[in-house]
């Protein structure tokens, strides 16, 4: 999927190594057709890294994607340059007149804090009601998935007695959702996270549906049934070494970590981690884009209910 990005944003070089297609502000001025807009809410600490792993998987089919950048206001982050925020990503007060065709909300590294003592609830629940009448479907990854089924369903997040750190295999509850159009019977998805949420609670909402499960990291994705929202609790947009890096980051600053599981080959973090999970990813979003926004967006956005 082409995507329509500023001309000098820096994913734009990493993706074009990597073989992925990328159509920039300026080729794409020159298509007489109507791209999807798609608003991306990055709580991450890395931007760049994060901007590059959504990118990557938001590519390489024949539609045409606009994407716009949203920042918590008056929250500047510690790993990002103070620049690229200012020229890429936009408040919540800039963009809440706009409407959209998807929008994604990424992990945040605030899950050890209920959700009611972090900093920026307030706007976040706002940003939550607002996707509600302005966006066709949206898509919400850990701390957000867990955010927004708390902040829409009332449905608790659980301490871990330690991290669920690693790779994880799943399996399909219902493969016949277009959502899992495509998945093998087995499939991985990387996890990190500190909290959980548990079946019983998901149940006993008419509204939601668990449709993949994992023995070992439990609830991996939920939808809503009406197909507006879809819920993952792990992180299938990470790249090969991103799970390595958090390991040897959280090494460096002796916190309690362990090696990711089923991640390095032979257990062993000198060797070179196996990515399973590319492939998964890459339907994960394809389908949510092909089938929740694309095939139910209307033509006008404003139509939007």
């Amino acid at each position: 999927m082409p995507l329509k990005i500023p001309d000098t944003l820096p994913a734009i070089k990493i993706l074009e190594e990597e073989n992925i297609f990328v159509m920039n502000e300026t080729r794409a001025a020159s298509q007489d057709i109507r791209p999807l807009k798609i608003i991306v809410l990055n709580l991450m600490p890395l931007k760049i890294t994060t901007e590059t792993d959504l990118l990557r998987l938001l590519s390489n089919s024949p539609l045409q994607i606009e994407i716009d950048f949203m920042k918590i206001k008056g929250h500047q982050p510690k790993n990002t340059p103070s620049e690229h925020m200012k020229m890429f990503y936009l408040d919540f007060d800039q963009l809440r007149n706009k409407k959209y065709d998807g929008m994604i909300i990424t992990g945040a590294p605030v899950e050890h804090l209920p959700f009611e003592a972090v900093t920026y609830w307030d706007e976040m629940k706002q940003i939550l009601d607002w996707a509600e009448h302005h966006v066709t479907s949206s898509l919400f990854i850990c701390w957000a998935a867990q955010a927004a089924l708390f902040h829409y369903y009332g449905i608790p997040k659980y301490p871990l007695a330690k991290k669920m750190f690693g790779v994880f295999d799943h399996i399909l509850i219902n493969n016949r959702l277009p959502i899992l159009r495509g998945f093998d019977d087995v499939f991985f998805i990387p996890h990190s996270r500190h909290t959980e949420i548990r079946a019983e609670d998901i149940e006993r909402v008419e509204a939601l549906q668990i449709i993949a499960t994992s023995d070992e990291a439990g609830i991996s994705i939920v939808k809503a049934k009406n197909g507006k929202q879809l819920f993952i609790t792990g992180h299938a947009e990470y790249s090969r070494h991103t799970l390595d890096a958090e390991y040897r980051r959280d090494k460096s600053q002796n916190l309690p970590i362990e090696i990711p599981r089923n991640y390095y080959p032979d257990n062993n973090p000198e060797n070179v981690a196996q990515m399973r999970w590319k492939s998964t990813a890459n339907l994960l979003f394809s389908n949510w884009l092909n089938y929740y926004v694309y095939q139910e967006t209307p033509y006008n956005l404003e139509e939007i209910q």
